[in-house]
């Protein structure tokens, strides 16, 4: 991972939604490349408000979401947990939009 990818917070357990799942499968994706961006802070496609809210929770703990377009136009969400009373977060999901 170069410097620019460097992980920027705990992921947690990495999870996924039987959705996501299938769209990433049928894009040929594992998911990993997203979930680097996402670690990195390259929040995707999410508006400048949310970039924002992202970048001000890094050092809070709070909820993280980034969205990025797969190959075929299809929309995967990544969301990683707020940290929880001990710091710690517990799961980063792939997911659909409408699977929120």
């Amino acid at each position: 991972m170069s410097t620019k990818e460097r992980v920027r917070f705990d992921l947690g357990q990495i999870v996924a939604t039987p959705g996501a799942l299938e769209v990433l499968q049928r894009n040929n994706s594992t998911g990993l490349e997203y979930l680097r961006r996402h670690a990195s802070g390259d929040w995707g496609i999410v508006c400048e408000e949310d970039k924002q809210a992202n970048d001000d929770a890094l050092p809070t703990g709070a909820r993280l979401l980034s969205a990025y377009f797969l190959p075929d136009e299809t929309k995967l969400w990544i969301i990683t947990d707020a940290e929880d009373d001990k710091g710690k977060r517990q799961a980063t999901t792939f997911l659909l939009p409408e699977e929120y």
